[in-house]
């Protein structure tokens, strides 16, 4: 009998036994070590997803651990070998599937929301979505691949390139990610952050950042690039004002990514768009080259990713640990560590 932390309605996680049945064809059995909360997972926690999250359910996406069991017709795998997940499975008979981008399934299991995540301590998974991690990168730091991967793809979405300027609006884990990934693309980054928490990191990872309460950023925008606006904004605050600020930092023929998830639907400023030739791009999720490429940042050290962990807790603190996240405290990145029990002991 293992643990796991569910999601059982909202504003309500509890931790209980659950049981693993034996890796099917195709299927591994991994010992999650470390498992981070995201912004998603707090959506769920909050109830925002409950029209699509079938409780009690186990939560859980971004996360590093080692395989214990290789189910049969399984192949090029080993107990042992310390593993990331890409949590997708596609049909690939959908019209999107079709066109290439099995990532944006009409029909998407995304894992850790529709169907059972790694916030367990014993986690049956398709080997497809394995991505090996070197065996040198501790695991704590393998936690941070996923949403690094989130970045890669939303750096390459918005296609930044070398010499270019741009903005990131939310200075949170992604947020920071984001700017990482986008400078190490070529790109001069600014990031606009509320919590001096978050700006302070920032700063010490060689970041400039902008508190939007205290500055005119739109015009500090202007000052940074000659009065010709940013070449790319990020919009990753999730609010309405970030928005608002994301659109009027652009230039004549900026490109805004749309990385948050909004709950409700905003209003945007249309004439700037009409005005500026601007261009607005979502980004959601990853495919496997995003992946390869966040195994290969967070493992030299581009990333730096240890820097990002302001906490790991065990599986009994869970429930905590998302409400310290909620309440937006000195806090960037959480991570549940899943390789012990309550007492202390391994798994």
């Amino acid at each position: 009998m293992t643990l796991a932390v569910r999601y059982t309605s909202a504003r309500t996680l509890d931790t209980a036994p659950a049981n693993t049945a034996a890796p099917g064809p195709g299927e591994v059995e991994l010992a999650p070590s470390y498992v981070g909360i995201c912004g998603t997972d707090l959506h769920i926690f909050h109830g925002d997803m409950d029209a699509r999250v079938s409780a009690p359910a186990v939560l859980g996406h971004e996360m590093a651990g080692r395989i214990v069991r290789v189910g049969p017709d399984v192949e090029g795998w080993q107990p042992g070998a310390a593993v990331t997940v890409m949590p997708l499975r596609w049909d690939s008979t959908c019209p999107a599937c079709r066109a290439g981008h099995q990532h944006i399934c009409q029909h998407l299991d995304f894992i850790g929301i529709d169907s059972p995540g790694a916030m367990q301590q014993r986690w049956t998974v398709p080997a497809s979505t394995l991505v090996r991690l070197p065996d040198s990168l501790p695991l704590e730091r393998g936690a941070l691949v996923e949403p690094t991967a989130v970045a890669v793809h939303d750096v390459g979405r918005a296609g930044v390139r070398d010499g270019e300027k741009v903005v990131v609006v939310g200075g949170g884990p992604v947020g920071v990610l984001i700017a990482l990934v986008a400078r190490a693309a070529g790109a001069d980054v600014r990031v606009v952050e509320l919590s001096a928490h978050r700006r302070l990191l920032a700063e010490e990872l060689g970041l400039t950042a902008w508190d939007p309460a205290a500055a005119d950023v739109p015009g500090l925008v202007r000052q940074w690039t000659g009065d010709a606006g940013a070449d790319v904004a990020f919009e990753v605050s999730g609010a309405a004002g970030g928005v608002d600020t994301a659109v009027e930092v652009l230039g004549v023929r900026g490109r805004l990514c749309l990385v948050a998830i909004h709950p409700r639907p905003r209003e945007i400023n249309l004439h700037r768009f009409f005005w500026r030739e601007l261009t607005l791009v979502g980004a959601r999720l990853y495919d496997r080259s995003d992946f390869e490429r966040a195994v290969a940042l967070v493992a030299d050290g581009t990333i730096p990713a240890e820097r990002l962990i302001s906490r790991v807790v065990p599986l009994s603190e869970a429930p905590a640990a998302f409400e310290a996240l909620e309440s937006g405290g000195d806090v960037m990145k959480i991570l549940v560590d899943c390789a012990t029990d309550p007492t202390g002991a391994a798994v």
